[in-house]
C-alpha cells in the first residue's frame, strides 16, 4: 500500500503530513469496501431470515452429502474456504450466509454488486457484505488500479488469513452466463493472495443455486 501511495505522488515524500493524508485516503477506501460487523443486526437477521424464507419458498433443499464434505473442508487448519457461486437473484447472498452460519461454518464475507441505495449498502456491509471501491469494477488493467487496488489486495489477504469464508458471485443475476467484471476483479485478488504466499492454500467450493421461480 505504501508503494502504491508513493508511486502516485513521488515528489511528496513520506513525511508526517504526507502519511496522515494517505492514511485518510486509505481509510476512506477501506470504508467503501467494508464496515464493522454489527452483532445486533446479525442476531436480528438470523432470527428474521427463517421467517422470510418460509414466506418466499415452500422449501430450501441442500445436498446433505455435499454439505458434509464442506463441513470437513472447513476443519482444515490454516486453509480458507472460497465459495464460487452462480447468481440467480439478490436473495442468494442472504440465503448462503444463513446456511453457512447455521451449519457452524461461520459468517462469510459476501461480495455484493452495485446497489443504488447508500442505506442498503451500509446495512449489507454491517451484515458481512463487501464492495469494490469506487471505479474498481470498471478498471481491469493492473496499471490503473493504483491505491484502491493495493488496499483491496491487502484486505482480501487479511480476510483469507483470518479464515473467514469468502463468497464470490461469478455472474450478475438474470445476465448471460459469462464471468462478470466485478467477479473478475475479486478473483484476481484471491489469486494474488495465493501467489504472494499470504495463505498456503485455498479450498475452492463451487456452489450452484437454482429456483423453481426466482424471487
Amino acid at each position: 500500500v505504501q508503494d502504491a501511495a508513493s508511486g502516485q505522488d513521488p515528489k511528496s515524500g513520506w513525511d508526517e503530513g504526507s502519511q496522515q493524508c494517505w492514511k485518510e485516503k486509505i481509510c476512506r477506501i477501506l470504508g467503501e469496501i467494508q464496515a464493522p460487523l454489527s452483532p445486533l443486526l446479525l442476531r436480528l437477521c438470523h432470527w428474521l431470515l427463517p421467517k422470510l424464507l418460509t414466506r418466499l419458498f415452500l422449501s430450501v433443499q441442500l445436498h446433505w452429502g455435499q454439505l458434509e464434505m464442506v463441513l470437513r473442508a472447513a476443519r482444515t487448519p490454516e486453509v480458507p474456504l472460497v465459495f464460487l457461486c452462480s447468481h440467480q437473484s439478490q436473495v442468494d447472498g442472504l440465503l448462503l450466509s444463513f446456511v453457512l452460519l447455521s451449519q457452524g461454518i461461520g459468517l462469510p464475507r459476501v461480495t455484493v454488486g452495485a446497489w443504488p441505495s447508500p442505506c442498503l449498502r451500509s446495512l449489507l456491509q454491517r451484515l458481512g457484505g463487501i464492495f469494490l471501491p469506487s471505479g474498481m469494477a470498471q478498471t481491469l488493467s493492473d496499471q490503473d488500479e493504483g491505491l484502491s487496488g493495493a488496499v483491496l489486495d491487502v484486505y482480501i489477504q487479511e480476510v483469507l488469513k483470518s479464515r473467514q469464508p469468502l463468497i464470490l458471485f461469478l455472474e450478475e443475476p438474470l445476465a448471460s452466463l459469462r464471468l462478470a467484471d466485478p467477479a473478475r476483479c475479486w478473483l484476481l485478488r484471491v489469486l494474488r493472495a495465493l501467489r504472494d504466499g499470504a495463505v498456503p492454500d485455498i479450498l475452492i467450493v463451487p456452489v450452484g443455486i437454482a429456483y423453481d421461480v426466482a424471487p
